[in-house]
């Protein structure tokens, strides 16, 4: 962009000779940066605006190549980069080739660990001090999570071995929905300060092995006294955890920040600092917790408006209205999320009907365990959740859900190339980790108007756990192309009579289907076009039929090859001794998907009709 970018990253270079005026100056202009390139390419914004001073006060005090920096999911560390080398790469952001919107080491030294998941920085943090402390290295990991991250259990299985063995690490929580507590004026800042003075810390540390040696009445007192000073500085929790706490502090008071961390890297425990920022803190129209600026697509900077408005229902908006009339008629009808209530579109139900609909925070794992045992009562839950956050809670669908055979429900939503969130939010492998579970019923609609349908199969389905898969933004194939019919256990549908060329599409495949099917028409071939709707059960007459009738079968379907659907179909060959037709998959090859526009990633791995075609004629002409 503008030239004095690069006089101005190498400035910022410089961060540790800086003032506080020239830091506060530095952070006004990350915030600019920020709010520019994302109304550009889009990303998260909120959250990473709120977090910019604590960044650069990390930046300040520690030298990311002694003290690793790790983010929980990451995505609020847009100033991270921006303070690593690349201040002019950022415009690149989320875009094919371009820097990654998440931390990735792959991208750059300064990214310590892979992010894009919540509440696993912690569990990190410790493995690095373990490694740090074997490897007798004068160093620690510094975390930074956010106060949603806190509401996973893996959090808390990491704090309970740190505040055990004690290793040096500093967690910064960064609060910025005040849902752990709230600043106590005055009295809560200097106690904040005075509680991580090296004099208060020696003092304490005293003063506890001389009560060791009293009676137990002198004990209970002193621990009575210090107790109540924590709960005028909130961190009881943390401290009964076997951690020293240091806040609430003002998360964009920078010189306050450096200080606490400064403190805190002398002290040489495990420690948390907690910090409470504001959510969109330099751009006015976000700040404040509002949830449609955690994550955005390209906005006017002077209104705050989206550039580009939806022509067509998303298949969430679908699904979202689908189970709402589902549940106006039905009262059994329940159902989860986590942390994604607007994302799956819950939030309408969880608005209609609060006692029915419930946002569990970041808890995968809880919501699926929840769900089953409400099914065990009768109740027909759902669990509405993206691909990649289900893998989450891979042990509780197998053994709370799949054990028992109770009907839950998952809705699972952002199957397939999810675009500019990148390796880590591909939902590429639902298909593949849901198909070997006993009695698990998989289906998948392929246009809006079937979504509609497999809620509605989905609701009066009561016989096992069941999952159907929709994809971001929009399906392939337009509605009403085909008439959308009720789904029934097992079977498929024929979309079009043809004969040697059988294309056999699934879920949002089919839409791929169709376009080759256009296409080979075109040069004048006449192939089958079969909607699967069912991977499990397979419409096994049906197939047998098919694959008897064509020589050739090509598998369509926004999924991993690997386990997928074209995996399903050579294992029903292989079971029926079916020789006679040869398949071909066009499923996602064996690898991670980079982030980027979905139809330029599609590109890069070949998903186009030209290709399909051209790959299909070869085939048919050996």
């Amino acid at each position: 962009m503008e030239e004095v970018n690069v006089a101005y990253q190498e400035n910022i270079a410089d961060l540790k000779s800086m003032n506080i005026a020239e830091l506060e100056m530095v952070a006004s202009r990350i915030r600019e940066r920020i709010v520019k390139v994302v109304s550009q390419n889009g990303g998260h914004l909120s959250s990473t605006l709120g977090a910019v001073d604590l960044i650069v006060a990390m930046h300040y005090v520690f030298d990311t190549k002694t003290y690793p920096f790790i983010f929980d999911v990451s995505h609020q560390a847009y100033a991270h980069k921006l303070l690593s080398g690349r201040w002019n790469e950022f415009e690149t952001l989320r875009s094919f080739g371009g820097i990654s919107g998440f931390c990735n080491p792959k991208e750059s030294a300064s990214d310590y660990f892979i992010a894009g998941h919540s509440s696993t920085s912690i569990s990190l943090g410790v493995g690095v001090a373990k490694a740090f402390a074997l490897q007798k290295r004068d160093a620690m990991p510094i975390v930074l999570i956010g106060d949603g991250s806190m509401s996973a259990g893996l959090v808390y299985e990491a704090l309970n071995e740190l505040g055990d063995k004690k290793y040096p690490m500093i967690i910064i929580l960064n609060d910025n929905e005040m849902s752990i507590s709230s600043p106590i004026g005055a009295i809560s800042n200097y106690l904040s300060q005075a509680l991580s003075t090296p004099m208060y810390q020696k003092t304490r540390d005293k003063i506890k092995k001389i009560l060791q040696k009293m009676p137990d009445s002198a004990n209970y007192l002193a621990r009575k006294f210090e107790e109540s000073i924590k709960l005028i500085a909130p961190g009881l929790l943390f401290e009964e955890l076997g951690l020293d706490y240091i806040g609430p502090i003002d998360g964009h008071h920078l010189e306050l920040i450096i200080m606490t961390l400064q403190k805190a890297k002398e002290m040489k425990k495990p420690i948390i600092i907690h910090a409470q920022t504001t959510k969109g803190k330099g751009y006015e129209i976000a700040e404040g917790r509002f949830e449609k600026w955690h994550g955005v697509g390209p906005f006017d900077i002077d209104t705050g408006m989206p550039l580009k408005k939806s022509i067509s229902r998303s298949p969430t908006s679908v699904f979202s209205d689908a189970l709402k009339t589902c549940a106006l008629k039905d009262e059994k009808i329940v159902g989860v999320t986590a942390a994604m209530p607007s994302g799956t579109g819950l939030d309408k139900l969880i608005q209609s009907y609060p006692n029915r609909f419930w946002d569990v925070a970041i808890c995968e794992a809880h919501a699926v365990t929840s769900m089953a045992a409400m099914a065990k009562e009768g109740f027909k839950p759902f669990v509405a959740i993206y691909s990649t956050f289900l893998q989450r809670a891979y042990d509780q669908i197998v053994h709370d859900v799949g054990i028992l055979g109770v009907p839950v429900r998952f809705a699972i939503d952002r199957a397939g190339i999810v675009g500019e969130d990148g390796e880590t939010h591909q939902g590429l492998l639902d298909i593949a980790y849901l198909r070997p579970i006993p009695n698990m019923v998989l289906f998948a609609p392929r246009d809006n108007e079937n979504l509609i349908k497999a809620v509605e199969f989905a609701s009066r389905y009561d016989l096992s756990p069941c999952a159907f898969r929709y994809p971001r933004n929009q399906f392939i194939l337009s509605d009403n192309i085909f008439q959308a019919e009720d789904f029934v256990l097992g079977k498929a549908e024929i979309l079009a009579k043809g004969e040697n060329l059988l294309l056999i599409g699934y879920g949002n495949g089919v839409g791929r289907a169709y376009q080759t099917f256009l296409a080979l028409q075109e040069k004048g071939y006449s192939p089958t076009l079969l909607d699967l709707r069912f991977l499990k059960p397979l419409d096994e007459q049906l197939l047998c039929d098919l694959f008897l009738a064509h020589r050739f079968a090509f598998v369509f379907s926004d999924s991993y090859c690997m386990g997928g659907v074209g995996s399903a179909l050579l294992e029903f060959l292989s079971l029926k001794q079916i020789s006679s037709c040869q398949l071909h998959s066009f499923e996602i090859p064996d690898q991670y998907i980079t982030h980027g526009n979905t139809a330029i990633v599609e590109q890069s791995l070949g998903l186009q009709t030209t290709n399909f075609v051209q790959e299909i004629l070869k085939r048919i002409s050996l």
